[in-house]
């Protein structure tokens, strides 16, 4: 069978997998460079090179992630450079170019298709250009019509003119889409807690963005008849309601009374805020209250809600919903006996058991290892430490406050967690693997005790 329209042949995954490894490093590169140039800082000089690199790496990984205020720090000209690494890390860097080749060349590699079914996880090639397409179209809208709704209210509602207000529109549209916590504002969105208009526009990007491209084309073809979604699209969407209503209720309710965030609210604004942190704990990295000033029980389910993250192949971080999902349906199979994993009304394939747990396993030993690293080289409590590893390697970008403060070797770890945790554990393992091994024969089969 010919592999453009059958399954990818299994010796060539792995080589857009080290070209995805090197394209992601290669867009950064190009970004730091651009950031330390003196245009782009605001005051005089030029930025540092951990500064622009930090930054560079955040917006490529689409997280949100800071070490100097957007709004301030840097000037239009590095906002500009800023939205555009969020926009190309958003499409993903190869789907991105290979739409260039295909303008410039009018024509899709074999190679460039390899590459890009690699890094939106499809298994087939036929669904390469579709999901080309679909990723680009899906984009564009969706960023349009958000950055409309944004605009018309900082100019109707602010007095921002007619320019700024289309500025922040566009920045914070492409921004919350792509699930990055990037903001033009030196507090964020905390001016808009009490907003409606401006935190369910932030709040439905996010969320659209979340689902993943796939899951996005397959409601606007099936949308009325659920029986014809994959079993993808079933637990992107449960789990995303599951998980959003679920946030929503544990972070109003510790938070309902705390003076320093929801405390001083109405009752509906304290219900937008707890939505919104839902929201964005999910991916997207804005926040309406000081993340520092949240109670502890708050932030330890944040980061739950962070690690676990949001839909596959699309702009959300974490270990993805559908991760999740098989893992606790593994779970429940194991606890009732049952020999089969189903799921929604589907047979789960054996292969997903050990992938689920590949990345879960890998997830958790970079996590531990990057907290233990920080701890070692700072003073800061193991609660912050982690909620700050954890917004990292979930692209997330929600932090308590203490990026800008951390040494640069601190940095550098949450650097490499933004990095990893964008192209997947999994992916980057993969990727680095020396060579693959073909083991022909068996060893003996026994059963260690577990639990």
């Amino acid at each position: 069978m010919h592999p453009r329209h059958g399954h990818l042949p299994h010796v060539t995954r792995r080589r857009p997998g080290i070209l995805l490894l090197i394209a992601f490093a290669a867009v950064i590169a190009v970004g730091t460079g651009l950031l330390m140039l003196p245009v782009s800082q605001a005051g005089e000089g030029s930025a540092t090179l951990i500064d622009a690199l930090f930054t560079a790496v955040s917006a490529t990984c689409v997280t949100g992630l800071t070490v100097v205020d957007t709004a301030t720090y840097w000037s239009p000209f590095g906002q500009v450079v800023i939205i555009l690494l969020v926009q190309v890390g958003g499409f993903g860097v190869m789907t991105f170019a290979t739409v260039l080749g295909v303008v410039v060349l009018r024509r899709l590699s074999l190679r460039a298709e390899l590459a890009v079914a690699a890094e939106v996880k499809t298994t087939t090639l036929s669904d390469v250009r579709k999901l080309v397409v679909g990723v680009i179209s899906i984009s564009i809208v969706v960023e349009v019509l958000i950055a409309a709704a944004l605009a018309a209210r900082f100019a109707a509602g602010y007095g921002e003119s007619l320019g700024r207000s289309l500025w922040l529109g566009v920045f914070h549209a492409i921004a919350s889409f792509n699930n990055a916590g990037f903001a033009l504002f030196t507090d964020n969105a905390e001016s808009f807690v009490s907003d409606p208009l401006i935190c369910l526009p932030l709040c439905a990007a996010v969320i659209i963005g979340g689902l993943g491209f796939p899951v996005i084309m397959q409601l606007a073809r099936y949308a009325r008849t659920p029986r014809l979604w994959t079993m993808n699209t079933r637990i992107v969407i449960v789990a995303t309601l599951v998980l959003l209503i679920a946030g929503t209720i544990y972070i109003t309710a510790i938070e309902w009374n705390n003076p320093d965030t929801f405390g001083r609210l109405s009752g509906p604004s304290k219900i937008l805020a707890g939505f919104f942190q839902s929201v964005q704990t999910r991916s997207g990295g804005l926040n309406s209250v000081d993340i520092g000033d949240m109670h502890p029980a708050t932030l330890l389910g944040m980061d739950a809600l962070m690690f676990i993250g949001a839909g596959p192949a699309g702009t959300a971080g974490g270990i993805k919903v559908t991760t999740f999902a098989v893992l606790l349906f593994i779970v429940f199979t194991e606890i009732r006996g049952e020999h089969s994993v189903n799921i929604l009304g589907k047979g789960l394939a054996r292969s997903v058991n050990h992938q689920a747990t590949t990345v879960v396993v890998l997830a958790t030993t970079v996590l531990f290892t990057a907290s233990a690293f920080i701890l070692l080289v700072t003073d800061i409590d193991i609660g912050r430490t982690v909620f700050e590893a954890i917004s990292a390697f979930g692209t997330v970008g929600l932090s308590t406050g203490i990026t800008a403060s951390l040494p640069n070797s601190a940095q550098m770890a949450l650097i490499v967690l933004m990095y990893v945790g964008r192209l997947g554990p999994m992916a980057v393992a993969t990727a680095l693997a020396l060579r693959q091994r073909h083991i022909r024969y068996e060893l003996p089969k026994e059963r260690p005790i577990i639990g």
